[in-house]
Protein backbone atom coordinates (compact mmCIF):
# COMPACT_ATOMS: atom_id res chain seq x y z
CA UNK A 1 0.00 0.00 0.00
CA UNK A 2 1.31 3.60 -1.06
CA UNK A 3 -0.25 7.04 0.28
CA UNK A 4 -1.17 9.86 -2.32
CA UNK A 5 1.19 12.06 0.19
CA UNK A 6 4.09 9.73 0.06
CA UNK A 7 3.29 9.66 -4.02
CA UNK A 8 3.32 13.54 -4.17
CA UNK A 9 6.40 13.92 -2.22
CA UNK A 10 8.35 11.28 -4.94
CA UNK A 11 6.73 13.81 -7.69
CA UNK A 12 7.69 16.77 -5.97
CA UNK A 13 11.09 15.68 -5.43
CA UNK A 14 11.53 14.48 -9.12
CA UNK A 15 12.03 10.67 -7.99
CA UNK A 16 8.64 9.11 -8.95
CA UNK A 17 8.71 6.57 -11.59
CA UNK A 18 5.43 7.78 -14.30
CA UNK A 19 4.22 5.41 -16.74
CA UNK A 20 1.53 5.98 -19.58
CA UNK A 21 -1.28 3.54 -19.48
CA UNK A 22 0.43 1.52 -22.71
CA UNK A 23 3.58 1.26 -21.32
CA UNK A 24 2.26 -0.24 -17.74
CA UNK A 25 0.17 -2.69 -20.00
CA UNK A 26 2.86 -4.05 -21.77
CA UNK A 27 5.19 -4.28 -19.31
CA UNK A 28 2.78 -6.23 -17.28
CA UNK A 29 3.20 -8.61 -19.73
CA UNK A 30 6.88 -8.80 -19.13
CA UNK A 31 7.38 -8.00 -16.02
CA UNK A 32 3.93 -9.24 -13.99
CA UNK A 33 1.49 -7.44 -11.81
CA UNK A 34 3.49 -7.60 -8.84
CA UNK A 35 6.59 -6.43 -10.05
CA UNK A 36 4.94 -3.73 -12.18
CA UNK A 37 3.17 -2.65 -8.51
CA UNK A 38 6.36 -2.34 -7.04
CA UNK A 39 8.16 -0.19 -9.76
CA UNK A 40 4.78 2.50 -10.96
CA UNK A 41 3.87 5.11 -8.85
CA UNK A 42 1.62 6.86 -11.51
CA UNK A 43 -0.08 6.15 -14.79
CA UNK A 44 -1.17 8.28 -17.37
CA UNK A 45 -4.25 7.48 -19.49
CA UNK A 46 -5.49 10.40 -22.00
CA UNK A 47 -8.10 10.73 -25.15
CA UNK A 48 -8.35 13.18 -27.38
CA UNK A 49 -12.11 12.90 -29.37
CA UNK A 50 -15.00 15.39 -29.89
CA UNK A 51 -16.71 15.89 -27.05
CA UNK A 52 -20.30 18.00 -27.84
CA UNK A 53 -21.47 18.48 -24.04
CA UNK A 54 -18.64 21.18 -23.49
CA UNK A 55 -18.79 25.40 -23.40
CA UNK A 56 -16.72 28.48 -21.97
CA UNK A 57 -17.60 30.54 -19.17
CA UNK A 58 -16.97 34.80 -20.14
CA UNK A 59 -17.27 37.33 -17.61
CA UNK A 60 -16.44 40.57 -20.17
CA UNK A 61 -16.14 42.97 -17.31
CA UNK A 62 -18.86 45.90 -17.41
CA UNK A 63 -19.35 48.58 -19.55
CA UNK A 64 -19.51 52.56 -19.83
CA UNK A 65 -21.97 52.91 -19.27
CA UNK A 66 -22.97 49.60 -17.54
CA UNK A 67 -25.11 47.10 -19.72
CA UNK A 68 -27.50 44.54 -19.05
CA UNK A 69 -26.60 41.85 -21.48
CA UNK A 70 -29.85 39.39 -22.80
CA UNK A 71 -28.62 38.39 -26.30
CA UNK A 72 -25.03 38.28 -27.49
CA UNK A 73 -23.15 36.92 -30.26
CA UNK A 74 -19.31 35.92 -30.68
CA UNK A 75 -18.84 35.87 -34.05
CA UNK A 76 -22.03 35.32 -35.33
CA UNK A 77 -22.70 32.23 -32.63
CA UNK A 78 -24.91 32.81 -30.42
CA UNK A 79 -24.02 32.73 -26.64
CA UNK A 80 -26.30 32.23 -23.72
CA UNK A 81 -26.97 35.54 -21.50
CA UNK A 82 -29.24 34.70 -19.03
CA UNK A 83 -26.81 35.09 -16.16
CA UNK A 84 -25.31 38.18 -14.47
CA UNK A 85 -25.42 41.30 -16.49
CA UNK A 86 -22.07 40.29 -18.07
CA UNK A 87 -21.59 36.85 -18.01
CA UNK A 88 -22.43 34.54 -20.72
CA UNK A 89 -22.13 31.01 -21.64
CA UNK A 90 -20.51 29.82 -24.78
CA UNK A 91 -21.60 26.10 -25.80
CA UNK A 92 -19.60 24.13 -28.10
CA UNK A 93 -22.40 22.78 -30.77
CA UNK A 94 -23.66 26.57 -30.92
CA UNK A 95 -24.35 27.21 -34.68
CA UNK A 96 -24.02 30.63 -36.76
CA UNK A 97 -27.31 33.04 -36.18
CA UNK A 98 -27.45 34.17 -39.67
CA UNK A 99 -30.40 36.37 -38.86
CA UNK A 100 -28.33 38.45 -36.52
CA UNK A 101 -25.24 38.86 -38.39
CA UNK A 102 -26.38 40.73 -41.76
CA UNK A 103 -28.37 40.16 -44.45
CA UNK A 104 -29.42 36.70 -46.16
CA UNK A 105 -28.25 35.65 -49.55
CA UNK A 106 -31.37 35.15 -51.29
CA UNK A 107 -29.56 32.23 -53.65
CA UNK A 108 -28.25 30.05 -50.84
CA UNK A 109 -30.17 31.80 -47.53
CA UNK A 110 -27.29 32.63 -46.18
CA UNK A 111 -24.87 35.79 -45.81
CA UNK A 112 -22.64 34.93 -48.39
CA UNK A 113 -19.70 35.29 -46.20
CA UNK A 114 -20.58 33.62 -43.33
CA UNK A 115 -18.54 30.34 -42.81
CA UNK A 116 -21.62 27.32 -42.03
CA UNK A 117 -19.17 25.26 -40.78
CA UNK A 118 -18.01 27.26 -37.92
CA UNK A 119 -19.57 27.00 -34.61
CA UNK A 120 -19.21 27.18 -30.84
CA UNK A 121 -16.57 24.90 -30.76
CA UNK A 122 -14.13 27.28 -33.19
CA UNK A 123 -15.12 30.41 -31.43
CA UNK A 124 -13.56 28.90 -28.29
CA UNK A 125 -10.53 27.03 -30.07
CA UNK A 126 -9.72 30.88 -31.20
CA UNK A 127 -10.00 32.86 -28.38
CA UNK A 128 -7.87 30.18 -26.37
CA UNK A 129 -5.34 30.83 -29.29
CA UNK A 130 -5.32 34.54 -28.67
CA UNK A 131 -7.42 35.81 -31.88
CA UNK A 132 -9.52 38.20 -31.15
CA UNK A 133 -13.65 37.77 -31.54
CA UNK A 134 -16.19 40.18 -32.84
CA UNK A 135 -18.79 40.60 -30.14
CA UNK A 136 -22.52 41.86 -30.46
CA UNK A 137 -24.82 42.59 -27.59
CA UNK A 138 -28.48 43.34 -26.72
CA UNK A 139 -29.41 44.27 -23.33
CA UNK A 140 -32.20 45.31 -21.40
CA UNK A 141 -32.38 48.78 -20.06
CA UNK A 142 -32.86 49.68 -16.74
CA UNK A 143 -32.02 52.42 -14.27
CA UNK A 144 -28.56 50.57 -13.50
CA UNK A 145 -28.30 49.32 -16.70
CA UNK A 146 -28.90 52.11 -19.29
CA UNK A 147 -27.17 50.59 -22.48
CA UNK A 148 -29.15 49.35 -25.17
CA UNK A 149 -26.11 48.32 -27.34
CA UNK A 150 -22.80 47.09 -27.39
CA UNK A 151 -20.27 46.28 -30.10
CA UNK A 152 -16.67 45.62 -29.41
CA UNK A 153 -13.74 42.73 -30.32
CA UNK A 154 -12.45 40.78 -27.01
CA UNK A 155 -9.64 38.48 -26.90
CA UNK A 156 -8.73 35.98 -23.33
CA UNK A 157 -6.51 39.21 -22.38
CA UNK A 158 -9.39 41.84 -22.50
CA UNK A 159 -12.01 39.52 -20.52
CA UNK A 160 -12.00 38.91 -16.97
CA UNK A 161 -12.74 35.10 -16.09
CA UNK A 162 -12.83 32.42 -19.27
CA UNK A 163 -12.94 29.05 -18.57
CA UNK A 164 -14.35 25.79 -19.38
CA UNK A 165 -17.16 24.79 -18.26
CA UNK A 166 -18.05 20.86 -19.53
CA UNK A 167 -21.21 19.38 -18.37
CA UNK A 168 -20.76 15.68 -19.90
CA UNK A 169 -16.84 14.31 -21.12
CA UNK A 170 -15.13 11.43 -20.93
CA UNK A 171 -17.91 8.98 -21.62
CA UNK A 172 -16.47 5.52 -19.89
CA UNK A 173 -17.74 3.75 -23.05
CA UNK A 174 -19.70 4.67 -26.10
CA UNK A 175 -20.59 3.18 -29.22
CA UNK A 176 -19.80 1.40 -32.60
CA UNK A 177 -22.18 3.69 -35.63
CA UNK A 178 -23.37 1.71 -38.60
CA UNK A 179 -26.62 2.12 -41.00
CA UNK A 180 -28.05 -0.70 -42.39
CA UNK A 181 -30.58 1.17 -44.77
CA UNK A 182 -30.47 2.58 -48.11
CA UNK A 183 -29.38 6.03 -47.71
CA UNK A 184 -26.67 8.07 -45.86
CA UNK A 185 -26.79 8.86 -42.61
CA UNK A 186 -25.07 12.11 -41.39
CA UNK A 187 -24.85 11.36 -37.16
CA UNK A 188 -22.80 12.94 -34.21
CA UNK A 189 -20.28 9.97 -35.07
CA UNK A 190 -19.94 11.18 -38.76
CA UNK A 191 -21.34 9.70 -42.10
CA UNK A 192 -22.80 6.45 -41.47
CA UNK A 193 -22.86 4.69 -45.12
CA UNK A 194 -26.06 3.11 -46.12
CA UNK A 195 -26.08 -0.95 -46.45
CA UNK A 196 -23.23 -1.18 -43.92
CA UNK A 197 -20.99 0.58 -45.75
CA UNK A 198 -18.90 1.80 -43.03
CA UNK A 199 -18.76 1.62 -39.00
CA UNK A 200 -17.80 4.53 -36.42
CA UNK A 201 -16.37 4.01 -32.83
CA UNK A 202 -15.72 6.81 -30.39
CA UNK A 203 -14.17 5.86 -27.56
CA UNK A 204 -9.91 5.29 -27.78
CA UNK A 205 -10.44 1.60 -26.21
CA UNK A 206 -8.13 0.19 -23.40
CA UNK A 207 -6.42 3.73 -22.99
CA UNK A 208 -9.16 5.72 -22.43
CA UNK A 209 -8.99 7.17 -18.95
CA UNK A 210 -12.34 5.27 -17.67
CA UNK A 211 -11.83 2.16 -18.57
CA UNK A 212 -8.77 2.26 -16.32
CA UNK A 213 -10.57 2.86 -13.67
CA UNK A 214 -13.98 1.10 -13.80
CA UNK A 215 -15.14 1.48 -11.12
CA UNK A 216 -14.07 4.72 -9.92
CA UNK A 217 -12.27 4.26 -7.38
CA UNK A 218 -9.38 6.96 -8.20
CA UNK A 219 -11.24 9.55 -9.68
CA UNK A 220 -13.98 11.70 -8.15
CA UNK A 221 -14.69 15.05 -7.34
CA UNK A 222 -12.31 17.41 -7.34
CA UNK A 223 -9.40 14.90 -9.11
CA UNK A 224 -7.09 17.34 -10.51
CA UNK A 225 -6.67 16.52 -14.26
CA UNK A 226 -5.25 17.49 -17.74
CA UNK A 227 -7.99 19.17 -19.52
CA UNK A 228 -7.33 21.10 -22.78
CA UNK A 229 -3.31 21.62 -22.49
CA UNK A 230 -4.07 23.00 -18.92
CA UNK A 231 -4.82 22.18 -15.81
CA UNK A 232 -8.47 21.07 -14.75
CA UNK A 233 -10.62 19.26 -12.21
CA UNK A 234 -13.37 17.43 -11.92
CA UNK A 235 -16.55 19.13 -11.26
CA UNK A 236 -19.16 16.87 -10.64
CA UNK A 237 -20.94 13.74 -11.91
CA UNK A 238 -21.37 14.27 -15.90
CA UNK A 239 -24.98 14.43 -17.50
CA UNK A 240 -26.12 10.84 -18.38
CA UNK A 241 -24.19 9.44 -15.79
CA UNK A 242 -24.89 5.99 -15.35
CA UNK A 243 -22.41 3.63 -13.32
CA UNK A 244 -25.34 1.06 -13.33
CA UNK A 245 -24.16 0.11 -17.28
CA UNK A 246 -24.13 -4.00 -17.44
CA UNK A 247 -20.50 -4.93 -16.90
CA UNK A 248 -17.92 -7.68 -17.79
CA UNK A 249 -16.39 -9.61 -15.23
CA UNK A 250 -13.19 -7.34 -15.28
CA UNK A 251 -15.89 -4.55 -14.11
CA UNK A 252 -15.61 -2.69 -17.63
CA UNK A 253 -19.24 -1.28 -18.94
CA UNK A 254 -20.19 -2.96 -22.34
CA UNK A 255 -21.69 0.45 -23.67
CA UNK A 256 -21.97 4.15 -22.08
CA UNK A 257 -21.84 4.40 -18.49
CA UNK A 258 -19.54 6.95 -16.64
CA UNK A 259 -19.24 9.98 -17.11
CA UNK A 260 -17.38 13.82 -15.67
CA UNK A 261 -18.25 17.34 -16.02
CA UNK A 262 -14.84 19.19 -16.02
CA UNK A 263 -13.60 22.41 -15.32
CA UNK A 264 -10.51 24.70 -16.43
CA UNK A 265 -8.84 27.73 -16.98
CA UNK A 266 -9.42 28.30 -20.40
CA UNK A 267 -6.98 30.94 -20.53
CA UNK A 268 -3.92 28.59 -19.45
CA UNK A 269 -5.04 26.18 -22.31
CA UNK A 270 -3.66 25.67 -25.55
CA UNK A 271 -5.28 25.29 -29.29
CA UNK A 272 -3.63 22.23 -29.68
CA UNK A 273 -5.60 20.34 -27.20
CA UNK A 274 -9.00 22.56 -28.25
CA UNK A 275 -10.22 22.33 -31.45
CA UNK A 276 -13.44 23.50 -32.95
CA UNK A 277 -14.55 20.68 -35.43
CA UNK A 278 -17.69 20.16 -37.59
CA UNK A 279 -19.77 17.34 -38.67
CA UNK A 280 -20.97 17.27 -42.18
CA UNK A 281 -24.99 17.99 -42.21
CA UNK A 282 -24.85 17.47 -38.47
CA UNK A 283 -23.31 20.65 -37.24
CA UNK A 284 -19.90 22.14 -35.03
CA UNK A 285 -18.87 20.03 -31.81
CA UNK A 286 -15.46 20.21 -30.14
CA UNK A 287 -12.30 17.93 -30.24
CA UNK A 288 -10.75 17.88 -26.81
CA UNK A 289 -7.73 16.44 -25.05
CA UNK A 290 -8.30 15.31 -21.55
CA UNK A 291 -5.75 13.07 -19.39
CA UNK A 292 -6.39 11.83 -15.96
CA UNK A 293 -3.47 10.29 -13.81
CA UNK A 294 -3.96 7.86 -11.41
CA UNK A 295 -1.61 7.32 -8.09
CA UNK A 296 -0.53 3.33 -7.83
CA UNK A 297 -2.26 2.84 -4.24
CA UNK A 298 -2.45 -1.00 -4.27
CA UNK A 299 -1.84 -3.93 -6.76
CA UNK A 300 -5.81 -3.50 -8.26
CA UNK A 301 -5.47 -0.37 -9.55
CA UNK A 302 -2.27 -1.80 -11.80
CA UNK A 303 -4.97 -5.28 -12.38
CA UNK A 304 -7.56 -2.72 -13.60
CA UNK A 305 -4.82 -0.56 -15.91
CA UNK A 306 -3.55 -3.66 -17.53
CA UNK A 307 -7.23 -4.24 -19.58
CA UNK A 308 -6.36 -4.87 -23.30
CA UNK A 309 -8.58 -3.90 -25.83
CA UNK A 310 -9.49 -7.60 -26.55
CA UNK A 311 -11.06 -7.19 -23.04
CA UNK A 312 -13.26 -4.24 -23.71
CA UNK A 313 -16.27 -4.55 -25.72
CA UNK A 314 -18.79 -1.64 -27.70
CA UNK A 315 -22.52 -2.31 -29.02
CA UNK A 316 -23.01 -2.13 -32.09
CA UNK A 317 -25.90 0.38 -32.86
CA UNK A 318 -27.84 0.43 -36.37
CA UNK A 319 -28.92 4.44 -36.68
CA UNK A 320 -31.14 3.73 -39.20
CA UNK A 321 -33.92 3.25 -37.15
CA UNK A 322 -35.08 6.84 -35.78
CA UNK A 323 -35.52 5.75 -32.33
CA UNK A 324 -33.94 6.10 -28.59
CA UNK A 325 -33.43 2.59 -28.27
CA UNK A 326 -32.07 1.29 -31.61
CA UNK A 327 -31.47 -2.05 -32.71
CA UNK A 328 -27.99 -3.81 -32.20
CA UNK A 329 -25.54 -6.37 -33.97
CA UNK A 330 -24.13 -7.83 -30.27
CA UNK A 331 -20.71 -6.96 -28.84
CA UNK A 332 -17.35 -5.78 -30.74
CA UNK A 333 -13.84 -6.10 -28.87
CA UNK A 334 -12.06 -2.96 -29.09
CA UNK A 335 -8.77 -5.03 -30.50
CA UNK A 336 -11.62 -6.08 -33.50
CA UNK A 337 -12.24 -2.58 -33.57
CA UNK A 338 -8.66 -1.31 -34.32
CA UNK A 339 -8.16 -4.02 -37.19
CA UNK A 340 -10.02 -1.91 -39.01
CA UNK A 341 -12.47 -4.49 -40.34
CA UNK A 342 -15.46 -6.16 -38.73
CA UNK A 343 -18.14 -8.76 -39.86
CA UNK A 344 -21.95 -8.16 -39.70
CA UNK A 345 -24.14 -10.26 -40.73
CA UNK A 346 -21.63 -12.03 -42.56
CA UNK A 347 -19.87 -8.77 -44.63
CA UNK A 348 -17.05 -7.29 -43.71
CA UNK A 349 -17.57 -3.82 -43.12
CA UNK A 350 -14.64 -1.01 -42.95
CA UNK A 351 -14.37 0.55 -39.35
CA UNK A 352 -12.64 3.98 -38.25
CA UNK A 353 -12.04 5.90 -34.85
CA UNK A 354 -13.26 9.08 -34.05
CA UNK A 355 -11.08 9.63 -31.61
CA UNK A 356 -7.63 10.67 -32.73
CA UNK A 357 -5.81 7.29 -30.91
CA UNK A 358 -1.98 9.00 -31.42
CA UNK A 359 -3.14 12.34 -29.96
CA UNK A 360 -4.72 10.13 -27.44
CA UNK A 361 -1.09 8.63 -26.38
CA UNK A 362 0.48 12.68 -26.87
CA UNK A 363 -2.30 13.55 -24.14
CA UNK A 364 -1.20 11.03 -21.70
CA UNK A 365 2.93 11.58 -22.79
CA UNK A 366 2.79 15.34 -22.18
CA UNK A 367 0.60 14.70 -18.51
CA UNK A 368 3.63 12.03 -17.90
CA UNK A 369 6.67 14.71 -18.61
CA UNK A 370 4.73 17.32 -16.50
CA UNK A 371 4.66 14.37 -13.58
CA UNK A 372 8.39 14.02 -14.11
CA UNK A 373 9.08 17.33 -14.06
CA UNK A 374 7.91 17.78 -10.22
CA UNK A 375 4.86 20.16 -12.22
CA UNK A 376 2.01 18.70 -11.82
CA UNK A 377 0.78 16.87 -8.17
CA UNK A 378 -2.14 14.63 -7.52
CA UNK A 379 -5.13 15.60 -5.32
CA UNK A 380 -7.32 13.24 -3.41
CA UNK A 381 -11.17 13.48 -4.01
CA UNK A 382 -13.21 15.78 -2.10
CA UNK A 383 -16.20 13.06 -2.62
CA UNK A 384 -16.80 10.16 -4.82
CA UNK A 385 -19.22 10.35 -7.65
CA UNK A 386 -22.13 8.62 -7.33
CA UNK A 387 -22.34 4.86 -8.06
CA UNK A 388 -26.21 4.35 -8.20
CA UNK A 389 -27.57 6.82 -11.02
CA UNK A 390 -30.42 5.11 -12.90
CA UNK A 391 -30.82 6.25 -16.67
CA UNK A 392 -34.23 8.07 -17.15
CA UNK A 393 -36.18 8.71 -20.40
CA UNK A 394 -37.52 11.90 -20.94
CA UNK A 395 -40.91 9.88 -22.31
CA UNK A 396 -41.93 7.80 -19.55
CA UNK A 397 -43.13 10.14 -18.03
CA UNK A 398 -45.34 13.02 -19.94
CA UNK A 399 -49.06 12.20 -18.97
CA UNK A 400 -48.50 10.04 -15.73
CA UNK A 401 -47.08 13.37 -14.09
CA UNK A 402 -49.27 13.82 -11.04
CA UNK A 403 -49.25 16.55 -8.79
CA UNK A 404 -48.09 15.33 -5.27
Amino acid sequence: MRTLAEINEKIIDKKAVVWTVEELKKRVQDIGVDQAFKTVDVICTGTFEPMESSGAIFNLGHTDPPIKIRQCWLDGVPAYAGFGAVDLYLGATAMVDYKAIGEMNDSENRPGNVNIERGGGHVIEDLIAGKPISLKAIGQVTDCYPRASFETNITRKTINQFYLYNPRNLYQNFIVGVNSSDRFLYTYLGPLQPTLGNAVYSNPGAIAPLFNDPDLELIGIGSRIFLGGGVGYVAWEGTQHFPLQKRLSNRTPIGPAATLALIGDAKTMSPKWVRGCYFNHYGPSLMLGVGIPFPVLDRKVIEHCAVADKDVVAPVIDFSIPRRVRPTFGLVSYAQLKTGRMTIEGKSVRVAPLASIALSRKVAEELKSWIEKGEFTLTDPVAPLPKDRAFMAQDLWGSQMTLE
